[in-house]
């Protein structure tokens, strides 16, 4: 998954890939190999070339804000966006006509489905959440509709850019 990753007045391009139990982190074209475990929601623990670092994240209290990091005593501002988002936003989808398809931007685990097909819901309300990388993300409504169908069930694990739900 690719980000361009907000830290004051620096900008950097991030991507992380999973495999072989490790976690591999691109930050603008320097690879780390990292072993990687959340131990309380919140808190990370990274090893890194025998060195474990401890990173306690807050999530925004507002969504769109950013992350707020601690890792020993330095504290960071982290705001994060994903360039695929980006490129998909054409302006306001309240008023586009057709469904909106809900669809997941990494591999993970359907945790909790919040709505049910037939719902009536306000652009940004929350539909389903999915765990990934030891988070759960809320996914939500991209625009204001009714809840045409649900595709997954509760505990279904779900691949990278699979639709979970419909919005017309």
């Amino acid at each position: 998954m690719k980000f361009h990753a907000e830290i004051g007045e620096d900008k950097h391009e991030v991507e992380i890939k999973h495999g072989e139990g490790k976690i591999f982190a691109d930050v603008d074209g320097r690879t780390y190999e990292l072993d990687a475990s959340e131990p309380e929601p919140g808190v990370f623990l990274f090893k890194h070339d025998n060195r474990v670092y401890e990173a306690v994240v807050t999530d925004p209290v507002v969504s769109g804000d950013p992350l707020n990091v601690r890792i020993g005593e330095r504290e960071y501002e982290i705001r994060l966006t994903d360039p695929k988002r980006l490129r998909s936003t054409g302006g306001d989808t309240d008023s586009a006509d057709g469904p909106a398809q809900i669809k997941t931007a990494m591999p993970g685990k359907v945790v909790r489905i919040l709505v049910a097909p037939g719902a009536v819901l306000e652009k940004g309300d929350g539909v389903l959440i999915v765990e990934a990388m030891k988070m759960q993300n809320e996914l939500k409504a991209p625009k204001a509709g009714t809840v045409k169908e649900i595709r997954v069930q509760e505990g279904a694990t779900v691949a990278a850019g699979d639709i979970l739900a419909t919005i017309e």
